[in-house]
């Protein structure tokens, strides 16, 4: 069993809590004010749009893992990147650098010994170089084509030591400029889910109704002149809780559902005499295959049903879809 709250800790825990909060937010609060008068976010987003090959980013300790996120942000936003550390760089990595690329430094000293012995090589090489410090009379910041000023009035750590404002301060930066960079990019919703197919979004942008559709023999269908008979045999074989009617050219004519043979029971007794095109419903909804899933999901939300007919550009069926079929896609 859980202890009982020392309260005394409890309060003291949620002073500091709420102490670390207001000066991290104060400090990027500060950043903002700073950008007012500082284009340095724009001269860096002019720089990696001209860059023809990927965004390098760089950094060790607690500024490595700012590095990782950023890198992992610009490439999952349309702007190839990735992260090298400055370390291995210094015993070979540095290969994976180009001229065509553009580097990234984040130091918040400026004075970062790893970096700064391998970011004379990238310079001679041609590459474009961003820094990212809190010290902008600092050898990263003066070496810099453009500094990205990420200085901090303190951290949030008691002792004023350990990276926190100043990490928080950085990363948000980053997002800042990978926010500005999809918008000049004109990055869309579509990109996004491209980057990201095992995601939720991806599911719903980028799965077609032709890739979840029941399609072939799996199809329940009857012509137009089977018997109600025949056209419930094709219900419970097909395992769909209903049967599309189609024309001599393979055209939809109606549907007949479950809930459709419930309602029929209620009136008539002798099935053997009536005739599919009596009893179905004419004009079914449909989708066509091409279509996104989630399209259907509208329609079979907005009509309150749970299967639908999918058909080509000629209107020929061609599948099927279930509302389980859609979840089991998870596309809802």
């Amino acid at each position: 069993m859980l202890k009982a709250f020392d309260e005394n800790l409890t309060k003291r825990s949620m002073q500091l809590a709420r102490e670390t909060l207001a000066i991290e937010a104060d400090a990027i609060r500060a950043v903002y004010e700073r950008l007012a008068t500082d284009d340095s976010v724009g001269h860096a987003v002019n720089l990696l749009l001209a860059c023809s090959g990927r965004v390098v980013v760089s950094g060790i300790g607690k500024s490595g893992h700012i590095a990782r996120k950023i890198a992992a942000t610009l490439a999952s936003t349309g702007t190839p990147a990735m992260f090298v550390h400055p370390a291995e760089a210094a015993h070979g990595d540095l290969g994976m650098v180009t001229p065509q690329d553009a580097f990234i430094a984040i130091s918040y000293s400026g004075e970062s010994a790893e970096l700064m012995a391998i970011l004379p090589i990238v310079k001679r090489m041609g590459a474009p170089l961003i820094a990212m410090t809190g010290k902008p009379g600092s050898s990263l910041a003066v070496m810099a084509d453009v500094h990205l000023d990420v200085s901090v009035a303190k951290e949030a750590c008691p002792m004023n030591l350990a990276p926190t404002a100043s990490t928080t301060v950085t990363l948000a930066l980053g997002d800042a400029l990978a926010v500005a960079l999809l918008d000049a990019r004109g990055f869309r919703e579509e990109d996004f889910a491209r980057s990201h197919p095992g995601g939720a979004l991806g599911r719903r942008l980028l799965t077609h109704v032709r890739d979840v559709m029941r399609s072939g023999a799996d199809v329940p269908a009857v012509g137009e002149d089977a018997s109600l008979s025949q056209a419930l045999l094709e219900i419970t074989q097909k395992g769909m809780g209903m049967t599309a009617i189609v024309d001599a050219g393979g055209h939809p004519v109606g549907v007949f559902t479950d809930g459709d043979l419930r309602r029929l029971i209620e009136r008539v007794q002798d099935f053997t005499k009536i005739m599919i095109r009596d009893v179905m419903h004419a004009d079914p909804r449909r989708v066509r295959a091409e279509q996104l899933a989630v399209d259907a999901v509208a329609i079979m939300e907005q009509h309150r049903i749970n299967q639908m007919l999918v058909v080509d550009a000629d209107d020929r069926l061609v599948g099927a879809l279930h509302i389980h079929d859609l979840t089991r896609a998870k596309v809802i």
